[in-house]
């Protein structure tokens, strides 16, 4: 019996000391896991960090816009068309020869010639350029060259404003030259929808026309 009992004790021994080394590494466990535990507060502090760099990005990126933006309107205030004194107008619509209302009228001035009246069509604004107006005439397209020696200002026409241009058909002595009674206008060369105005008879050799002006006393042209 005592053998019996010895044996009983050693086993009562083992499982206490068993039990107790469990014991101990569960709570080696618990412990090992709180620093995991407690690191979750500083990840979520860098995941904060990005988050405010990002607003902080963004601020930059307001910055960058406004300089942009800036930039721009300032581009855009020193944007225009040079008149060729100096000065610059503000780029609008150009002149198409669709956009104007024509008629010619004959005048007696300077041995005779032709004045172009342009006028605007009802709503539209629009500038015709610092140029000879092109004007053709017969079925061979004979071109009027300048009869001014500096080109002119651009003219911005819109409600009643009315520009000018004068033709002077023949600048030659003599009596050579074609008979024509239609002349074709555009407002420049590249312009693709020219117009063609009644003159009556007139002879047509060495033509010539003038820059657009306000005044219709300034668009006679030179004999």
């Amino acid at each position: 019996m005592s053998g019996n009992r010895r044996k009983a004790l050693l086993v009562s021994a083992a499982l206490l000391g068993g039990t107790m080394l469990m014991t101990a590494c569960q709570d080696t466990d618990t412990t090992d896991a709180a620093p995991e535990s407690s690191s979750a507060s500083p990840a979520g502090d860098a995941t904060a960090t990005p988050s405010g760099a990002s607003t902080a990005g963004g601020g930059q990126g307001s910055d960058k816009e406004t300089e942009a933006t800036g930039k721009g309107t300032e581009d855009a205030a020193g944007s225009g068309v040079d008149t060729g004194n100096g000065e610059r107008v503000p780029v609008e619509q150009s002149c198409g020869a669709n956009d104007i209302s024509w008629s010619t009228r004959s005048e007696s001035q300077a041995g005779g010639y032709i004045l172009i009246v342009a006028k605007a069509k009802e709503g539209i604004s629009c500038y015709l350029p610092a140029a000879l107006p092109t004007v053709a005439f017969g079925s061979d397209g004979t071109q009027a060259g300048p009869a001014e020696q500096t080109v002119g200002e651009q003219i911005k026409l819109s409600g009643s404003t009315s520009a000018y241009a004068g033709v002077n058909p023949k600048t030659t002595d003599g009596d050579g030259g074609k008979e024509l009674d239609t002349i074709i206008v555009a407002v420049g060369d590249g312009d693709p929808d020219p117009v063609s105005l009644p003159v009556g008879t007139i002879t047509v050799e060495e033509p010539v026309v003038t820059n657009w002006h306000t005044d219709p006393t300034d668009a006679v042209p030179a004999g």
